[in-house]
């Protein structure tokens, strides 16, 4: 490099004598060192799987940075689903804790304990227990890990515990978003199951005194939207909002249709959260499958509107991966196919990562993502998926069987691209669809018999637009939502799509200024 720098003449350098072995024989040492370095950031992946899903590039930086947790918090949204920081004890008030005085040096050193977790929103959720993050990186943040789902579940615990000590819209601010929402479906589905043995014992009413109840409170979270909220609360009240009003039609729904058994297909077809005193698990059923949250802490986001194409969908999913099977939605854009698959895997408190496919991805790619999921336990949902050659979605076909025969015969460990690596049987694989674009392939037939197909088609709009008001504070959404259809209907149908300039505009104004 020096040569080139002090000569500029491209010849003079080049033709110097033994300059190609030099650069060849460099060459060559830097692939022993490429090799070597991708050889040891495996055996990291291996320790902790997550780290399949981030860049060699940003991994090698939370490799080299592990022993100073503070460095690597910037990149725990890539790891986890809404963990963006930590909230760690001061360094000083340990020491005063444990009775030592540190000196300047050591405090540096001294090992960092995490007390809490900030979701990207800005919520702030404590820990069941204090998190050590001491040592390597990749052991550290398996026990952040640990620490994160054991926090989520004891707080599921307690708030189900507490549902019943004080009205709903006060009980919902004492725990997080996620924690809120899932105790709120947990005693929804009790709720239902105790109105169902009221009216087998007689009481024919049961079911319409719940309906009228679950109105009432959805009235009561909707004047408080109207009041002055913080944004977060806000945004969790809207959630739940969206989440009770499917709630409602759905009791509705089982009242129109003169239901009076939970054995009904129209019950047994929702997702249905219920939480086991005894193994201190929730659960959540849907038809003659049953699934174990997973308590990854999701944050304060804003949920799916719920039509009956969600629920279909939801049954096809859970079915699919109830018979080790894999799911693939299929329709146009802008159907919800992939956020309907992140939407099912937010109701189980699971962590669904979204891969965008391309012509260039190869099987070997594709293989160390498969290899990622299946150690994490993990979903992965491959967008457009046949946008990836014929040549390689054959390879991909064996590799998702290895996964799934794997599943099937519930081993803990399994030969997978040519080493053994451990299973966890949560791992969910799908894939979308978009038929009939150019460059798309047709799908291998060993592919397709390993995907439980499911078509999605255009949306219940009304019934979007109604929930939606519903979640903004307004009480007649349904009237409000027919007018506001009615109008965009009419807009699409007569109105040209041209944006209209200025200049456009000013020659119109000018032309019609009398008429005005």
């Amino acid at each position: 490099m020096t040569e080139v720098v002090q000569t500029r003449n491209v010849v003079e350098v080049t033709n110097q004598p033994g300059f190609l072995e030099k650069l060849e024989a460099l060459q060559q040492r830097l692939s022993v060192c490429e090799k070597a370095l991708a050889e040891y950031l495996e055996t990291k992946r291996l320790t902790f799987p997550r780290f399949y899903f981030v860049s060699a590039t940003d991994l090698l930086e939370i490799v080299s940075k592990g022993t100073q947790p503070k460095q690597v918090t910037r990149h725990l949204l890539k790891l986890f689903d809404n963990v963006a920081d930590l909230r760690f004890r001061d360094s000083e008030k340990a020491g005063e804790e444990e009775g030592g005085e540190k000196k300047a040096g050591e405090e540096e050193e001294g090992e960092a304990v995490a007390i809490g977790m900030y979701s990207r929103e800005g919520e702030y959720v404590p820990f069941s227990e204090p998190c050590i993050c001491q040592g390597q990186a990749e052991c550290w943040l398996s026990e952040l890990e640990r620490t994160m789902r054991s926090t989520v579940q004891r707080e599921i615990q307690e708030a189900v515990a507490a549902y019943e000590d004080k009205p709903r819209d006060q009980w919902l601010f004492d725990y997080p978003a996620q924690v809120g929402l899932t105790g709120s479906q947990v005693w929804w589905a009790t709720d239902v199951g105790i109105a169902f043995e009221r009216v087998e014992e007689g009481f024919e009413t049961a079911l319409k005194d719940y309906n009228r109840k679950q109105i009432t409170q959805l009235n009561s979270l909707i004047h408080m939207l109207l009041g002055d909220l913080t944004p977060g609360d806000r945004q969790k009240i809207m959630t739940l909002c969206t989440i009770d009003v499917h709630a409602r039609d759905v009791v509705a729904k089982l009242i129109a249709q003169k239901v009076t058994t939970g054995q009904a297909f129209a019950w047994l077809s929702q997702l249905r959260h219920r939480w086991d005193d005894v193994t201190r698990h929730c659960y959540i059923n849907i038809c003659d499958a049953q699934f174990q949250f997973s308590y990854e802490y999701l944050g304060n986001t804003n949920r799916l509107v719920i039509t009956p194409l969600t629920d279909r969908c939801y049954i096809t999913l859970t079915q699919s991966l109830h018979l080790t099977m894999s799911g693939a939605p299929s329709g146009p854009a802008g159907t919800g196919k992939t956020e309907t698959t992140k939407d099912l895997g937010r109701s189980l408190g699971i962590m669904v990562y979204v891969f965008n496919c391309s012509e260039q991805m190869d099987y070997k790619s594709i293989g160390n993502i498969y290899k990622g999921l299946a150690q994490t336990g993990v979903w992965g949902c491959f967008d457009e998926f046949n946008r990836i050659s014929v040549e390689v979605l054959s390879v991909v076909a064996v590799q998702v069987k290895t996964i799934q025969d794997a599943i099937r015969n519930k081993r803990q460990r399994f030969h997978f691209l040519g080493e053994e690596i451990e299973l966890r049987p949560t791992v969910g694989i799908f894939i979308t669809l978009n038929p009939g674009y150019a460059g798309r392939t047709e799908l291998p037939e060993n592919l397709k018999a390993l995907f439980r197909p499911c078509a999605m088609v255009i949306p219940d709009y009304e019934l979007i637009c109604e929930i939606m008001l519903v979640a903004e504070g307004f009480i007649d959404a349904r009237l409000l939502a027919r007018k506001f259809i009615s109008l965009y209907t009419l807009c699409k149908e007569l109105l040209s799509k041209q944006v209209q300039t200025n200049k456009q505009t000013n020659k119109y104004t000018k032309k019609h200024s009398n008429t005005v």
